[in-house]
Parts: C-alpha cells; sequence; structure tokens
C-alpha cells in the first residue's frame, strides 16, 4: 500500500485506522517516504487526536515541522486538493531503506 500510493487519508474510524495513521507519519517522520498525509475530520471525529498531536509540540515531544506532516480538513474535496498540491515538509531523515 504504502509504496502504490500518492498519499494517505485516514477517516473515522477505530484502533486499526488510528494504528496505520500513525505509522505512515512516522514512516515519514524517519524520511521513509515523502507522500502527504491527511485527516478527514468528519464532524469533529478526530479533534482529540490532533489536539494530542498540538500538545506533544507544546511539550517538546514532536517538532513543528513533524506536526505539519498531518493535513487536516473537514471537507474531503478541500482535502483532496491539498493532498494533490501539498509538499509535505522534509524532516530530518533518521533512517536509511535499504532499496535493493
Amino acid at each position: 500500500m504504502a509504496e502504490l500510493s500518492d498519499a494517505f487519508i485516514a477517516m473515522p474510524g477505530g484502533y486499526g485506522t488510528f494504528e496505520e495513521f500513525c505509522e505512515i507519519i512516522t514512516w515519514a517522520h524517519l524520511g521513509l517516504h515523502h507522500k502527504p498525509c491527511g485527516i478527514l475530520n468528519v464532524d469533529g471525529y478526530y479533534d482529540s487526536l490532533l489536539m494530542l498531536f498540538d500538545r506533544a509540540v507544546e511539550e517538546g515531544f514532536l517538532k513543528p515541522a513533524n506536526r505539519r506532516l498531518v493535513i487536516e480538513q473537514t471537507n474531503p474535496d478541500r482535502l483532496l486538493d491539498l493532498l494533490a498540491t501539498s509538499t509535505p515538509p522534509q524532516t530530518e531523515k533518521w533512517i536509511t531503506r535499504d532499496e535493493s
């Protein structure tokens, strides 16, 4: 999925959705991909998670550039437009992936 995708979108879901989206953000954070990651925040479903991400920045656990890896929007068409025109922030690469 990660190799074939042009972008990643989390829609409202449960543990699997949370885990998979956080994993793909982590991969971006580690420099394993440079594809946009978005959250479709239907009816404020992800407000608490987004506040947690913001708190992690405030507390120094997350750099602001890494917080900007997540594009959030309530309108699906607007989210797709943002993802299509987005250039994810380049974060410090922590790991080199063997492409052999």
